[in-house]
């Protein structure tokens, strides 16, 4: 990624949400040989979809989890009685980015996306305050890359203008963003 893009990316996309995995695959792996902890919050099946993807570019995706580089998650730990907790999901990340450092890594980068990140309560009014409190997390910490994931099918059209301008860059795919 270049010195000029931000670390804190947006990716939003339409169709099958498993269409833009090969694109963040490259960028695991990118970010897997710059020696970052990669964590990857999604769904089962695009969990599963993700570890095809890593295994198709080269990854040996069992010793990177095996080592804890790489870590798939599809659990909702972030989530209170079902219902998306800002607070969980920010101790979420920095304990994941503050463990990473721990263990040596230069950083993290965190993928995840916000349909699935919001769980069945669909409550999108939380979205614009997390979106803050990330950016915020972005500028205090300068180790930590992602890529917050907006499915225009599945979120309403106020979210994905929320989510539009709460980041500085687009993410278009693994070698092109937009500032």
């Amino acid at each position: 990624m270049a010195a000029t893009e931000s670390r804190h990316q947006c990716l939003i996309y339409d169709g099958p949400p498993s269409r833009h995995l090969r694109a963040l695959a490259a960028v695991a792996q990118q970010k897997l040989a710059e020696n970052y902890r990669c964590f990857y919050l999604n769904s089962p099946p695009l969990v599963a979809g993700m570890r095809s993807y890593l295994a198709a570019t080269g990854v040996d995706v069992t010793h990177e989890v095996a080592k804890a580089s790489l870590v798939l998650r599809s659990d909702q730990r972030h989530l209170v009685k079902g219902c998306f907790s800002i607070e969980r999901m920010m101790w979420t990340l920095e304990d994941a980015l503050n463990q990473a450092l721990a263990d040596g890594y230069k950083g993290l980068w965190a993928t995840g996306d916000m349909t699935w990140e919001f769980g069945s309560e669909k409550n999108f009014v939380k979205l614009l305050e997390y979106e803050r409190q990330l950016e915020d997390f972005f500028h205090r910490y300068p180790e930590i890359v992602g890529i917050c994931q907006y499915h225009v099918d599945t979120l309403p059209r106020e979210a994905i203008r929320q989510g539009f301008v709460a980041h500085e860059s687009l993410f278009l795919n693994d070698t092109l963003s937009r500032i």
